[in-house]
């Protein structure tokens, strides 16, 4: 629901607006599991899961730069002058990703990727050659819908961003049933085809649901700001857009030191398992760094009830988290919902409840972020990324190579240890105005 202009802004308004997009995240989170529990019941599903993973995190890489465009439009989008300027920047943005995911799906460099650099066998990499090619409009559609779902949020329309994701998911359902009932595609390539397909539609949904905005926007008065030059949009993104590669490389480095851990195959097998379950618990602070770009004012006007709201969220985050993990029902979801054998069970327990404050960290790094967007201060955050990543790394190979941790525990050691870092390196400059 829309705050009013100039109304009074409290807790029950902030959670109003956030709410849809925790939801988002939430429903998002569950994107990746979901096509690949379809692609594992189709035929070779060994293969097909394989390449259907590799062209995901292959996707994923790709669509790294442009993730930051819901933030930028959000944050920057005021007028006609700073609409058409950015989403000039978004269509040259997204230019850019496609051509790169093309030129990485073209025989030569994608057999050097897979086969030089990963290993893979020749089954697994030509299905993945396959589901990488059909990716290709993937990264550009995210880019497009979330240049517009940045103009929803900023006009307090967040419930319209839940209703795109309700699209996509349905989009790519029906999608990934259809050819699976009525093609000869392999699983590899159904997965990819019901991704892009999700999100084509959900860019369709999201650009028809902006259209009185945007149309009001192209119609409107000059905000009276000086024009958003296209330096500035640059000078203002790439520290996000670097933000979010440098990221991506917390991943495959835990998994890193997950195999060259204590008890790696056990570690492998739970971490998954683990991750899933503490992102339940982060999803909606992730969601919240929007809501304090849009909140908070220029002035920082609304900056109390902003603060009170991620502080109450975060404790509650945790403490949900907590109840499951040093409570029977620990076991109820490790070994009933998730279907871990008794004696994996340990061995994912314990890192989760290292990582139970994890949750509240996730909101308090969201309001710091968001306080330094809304100051366009972005390079601390880059910064704060890099010692996140710095201080992950050096962590596992303390726990690893000199502790002899099981690789499971080091890396929850590691992640949260990262976040600290974060949070202390923002915690001065994100305090001031």
């Amino acid at each position: 629901m829309p705050i009013a202009q100039g109304a009074p802004l409290g807790t029950r308004s902030v959670l109003a607006f956030w709410f849809p997009l925790a939801a988002t995240w939430l429903m998002m989170a569950a994107e990746g599991p979901y096509i690949a529990a379809i692609v594992a019941r189709l035929p070779d599903a060994a293969y097909n899961l394989a390449a259907y993973g590799v062209a995901f995190a292959l996707g994923w890489l790709a669509e790294s730069p442009i993730m930051m465009l819901l933030t930028a439009s959000n944050a920057l989008v005021r007028d006609r002058q700073s609409f058409l300027a950015l989403r000039r920047f978004t269509y040259l943005l997204n230019a850019g990703v496609t051509v790169g995911l093309a030129v990485g799906v073209t025989p030569p460099v994608f057999l050097f990727l897979t086969g030089r650099l990963m290993g893979l066998p020749p089954e697994v990499a030509h299905l993945a050659h396959i589901a990488t090619a059909i990716l290709i409009p993937w990264p550009a559609a995210i880019g497009y819908r979330r240049f517009y779902q940045g103009i929803l949020v900023r006009h307090h329309m967040t419930e319209r961003v839940a209703y795109g994701t309700v699209i996509r998911l349905t989009s790519m359902s029906v999608t990934a049933a259809a050819l699976a009932e009525w093609s000869a595609l392999p699983g590899a390539a159904i997965g990819g085809t019901a991704l892009v397909a999700g999100v084509i539609a959900e860019a369709a949904a999201s650009r028809w649901m902006a259209r009185h905005v945007v149309a009001g926007l192209l119609g409107g008065p000059a905000a009276g700001t000086a024009a958003l030059t296209m330096p500035a949009i640059a000078r203002f993104y790439v520290p996000l857009a670097l933000t979010s590669i440098i990221a991506l490389i917390t991943g495959p480095l835990v998994t890193f030191f997950l195999g060259h851990g204590r008890l790696p195959i056990e570690s492998l097998a739970v971490w998954p398992v683990v991750s899933s379950f503490v992102f339940l618990f982060r999803s909606g602070g992730v969601g919240y760094q929007e809501v304090t770009v849009a909140l908070t004012g220029t002035q920082f006007q609304n900056d109390a009830p902003v603060r009170r709201t991620a502080g109450l969220l975060a404790a509650c985050a945790s403490a949900a988290m907590g109840i499951i993990l040093f409570t029977p029902a620990a076991g109820l979801w490790f070994r009933g919902v998730a279907g871990l054998p008794a004696g994996l069970f340990a061995f994912a327990v314990e890192p989760a409840r290292i990582l139970v404050l994890l949750p509240a960290l996730e909101f308090v790094l969201a309001y710091q972020r968001g306080r330094l967007i809304v100051a366009r201060r972005t390079r601390l955050i880059t910064l704060a990324t890099a010692i996140e990543a710095a201080t992950l790394g050096v962590t596992m190979a303390v726990c690893v190579g000199t502790l002899d941790l099981v690789g499971a525990t080091a890396a929850a050691i590691a992640l949260l240890a990262g976040r600290l870092a974060a949070n202390a390196f923002l915690a001065l400059p994100a305090s001031r105005r």
